[in-house]
């Protein structure tokens, strides 16, 4: 009674769940960029080109037929940031995670001397940029700022950052256990959905991780609160606690506690 003209098979479900995952995460990667305005755009020349196929406008079907190499070319130049941001995110995946491609996780006296520097940053409403690199290379963000390549510590973090510091308006960069540069640029995001009363530090933050998969701590100099930037999105308010959890599950770190100068000595240092 039913003829089906053609043959269903299990792989088909398959082939048409992994495209329609596909586009989910793209269009998730995209929001809120301006990729959005420029998809209006993209659907807007759609529908003109296929208005001129169904009404017959052959001016319109001449046009599109001698610069359709032109207008793919365009997109791909339009496009290649958002490009660039899903490639990378595809690179660093969990499948290439597992193929050994991943960052040796920090030890817990880095992560001890990272929550300590940022806390009593916080506490004295010192504005601070902080770069944990992971998979991403950071190379021209790197070049940017002026090579320090130390290793990371409380003390070192702070100095950087107080006020007097000619460093202090950059961002640092941190890759593995050790500061490599200071005073970096870093690219401001343009996210609609970020609050409109956020300054450049925290705009910046987002920026760089919505074009890596770096992780940005932040404090505000106007108010001290901590914030962390991660895959394009900004968690605010975090206390030192929740840092501390957010960097240890991050690193899975493990163990000792670090040997390290009391707070309250490097509080004093920081008053004076």
């Amino acid at each position: 009674m039913f003829n089906i003209p053609f043959e269903i098979r299990f792989v088909d479900f398959i082939d048409i769940a992994i495209v329609a995952i596909m586009f989910y995460y793209i269009l998730l990667w995209i929001k809120g960029t301006r990729a959005v305005q420029l998809i209006r755009g993209l659907l807007l020349i759609v529908l003109i080109y296929a208005a001129g196929r169904f009404f017959g406008f052959y001016t319109i079907n001449w046009l599109f037929d001698k610069f359709a190499a032109v207008i793919l070319v365009l997109l791909i130049i339009i496009f290649q940031p958002e490009l660039r941001r899903t490639l990378e995110r595809f690179g660093r995946g969990k499948i290439l995670g597992r193929m050994g491609f991943q960052v040796e996780p920090h030890g817990s006296w880095f992560v001890r001397h990272l929550v300590r520097a940022v806390e009593i940053l916080s506490e004295n409403k010192i504005g601070a940029l902080v770069v944990l690199e992971r998979n991403s290379g950071l190379t021209e963000f790197l070049e940017s700022g002026v090579r320090i390549d130390a290793i990371t510590s409380a003390e070192l973090i702070v100095s950087i950052f107080t006020l007097k510091s000619p460093l202090h308006d950059g961002a640092i960069i941190i890759q593995g256990e050790r500061v490599l540069s200071a005073g970096c640029l870093l690219p401001l995001s343009e996210s609609r959905l970020l609050d409109k009363r956020l300054g450049t530090r925290h705009r910046a933050a987002v920026g760089l991780t919505e074009q890596t998969d770096a992780l940005v701590l932040v404090v505000s100099e106007r108010s001290g609160t901590i914030s962390i930037a991660e895959n394009g999105f900004l968690t605010r308010f975090l206390t030192r606690e929740m840092l501390e959890e957010k960097l240890f599950n991050l690193y899975k770190a493990e163990g000792a506690k670090a040997d390290v100068i009391p707070w309250q000595i490097l509080k004093k240092k920081i008053k004076k």
